[in-house]
């Protein structure tokens, strides 16, 4: 019993050490740029770039066009006739879509 209580508090402190949580991690600082010394007027400038707006509308009437044909398909869908161009007109929406969205996004 007399080894129990001598080893009890030395037990007791190694786990009150083993349970305390870390508070700081020690990571290395990154180290600083290399071009530091580079004048600002070097810095590749980005022009704003010039939006077609005639080609965008043309491409945002297509899109509306084509979208409007996709209800009656949908439709008939339902009465048990399947359209075989709707995949191909879905593509098509997801295309000028996406064109649409690159063409306008700055």
């Amino acid at each position: 019993m007399r080894s129990f209580t001598l080893n009890f508090p030395a037990i007791l402190g190694l786990l009150v050490l083993l349970a305390a949580p870390q508070t700081s991690n020690h990571f290395p600082t990154p180290p600083e740029p290399l071009d530091t010394q580079a004048p600002k007027s070097e810095q590749p400038q980005t022009l704003p770039r010039q939006i077609d707006f005639v080609q965008v509308q043309k491409q945002a009437d297509d899109l509306a066009r084509l979208a409007q044909t996709i209800p009656p398909d949908v439709a008939s869908m339902r009465k048990g006739m399947r359209p075989k161009d709707v995949v191909e007109k879905l593509k098509q929406i997801e295309k000028l879509s996406k064109r649409l969205r690159t063409e306008l996004n700055p």
